[in-house]
């Protein structure tokens, strides 16, 4: 069973940066693509940044030049930095990956951008 846990979330200011991470289980994480994205009240969920078992990465362009994802095999975590932050990304983060025909989310982590 796929399991992924994500954490780093919580209130950050505007302008203000902030690490999320997600340790992902019961797969081969190491091959691999694994990906961020959120989903603010209201609104659909996004795709954020993801990354492939060569570390090939893609960015949504909201996000592109202020966020920054990596993975560690090692530790079979994933994290986002992300800089400059604005209230509208205020929304509850997910790790995802999409493994043997079936798309795998944690459970999220909240970010509140807000002063």
């Amino acid at each position: 069973q796929v399991q992924l846990q994500e954490s780093g979330g919580g209130l950050v200011q505007p302008g203000g940066s902030l690490r999320v991470s997600c340790e992902v289980r019961g797969m081969n994480f190491r091959y691999n693509t694994v990906g961020w994205y959120r989903q603010a009240p209201g609104k659909e969920r996004e795709s954020v940044a993801n990354i492939t078992s060569s570390g090939a990465t893609t960015y949504s362009e909201s996000v592109k030049d202020r966020f920054a994802i990596s993975r560690d095999n090692v530790y079979r975590t994933l994290s986002l930095q992300m800089n400059n932050l604005t209230p509208e990304e205020t929304a509850v983060y997910y790790c995802g990956t999409y493994y043997r025909g079936v798309q795998f989310w944690g459970r999220g982590t909240q970010v509140t951008v807000s002063s």
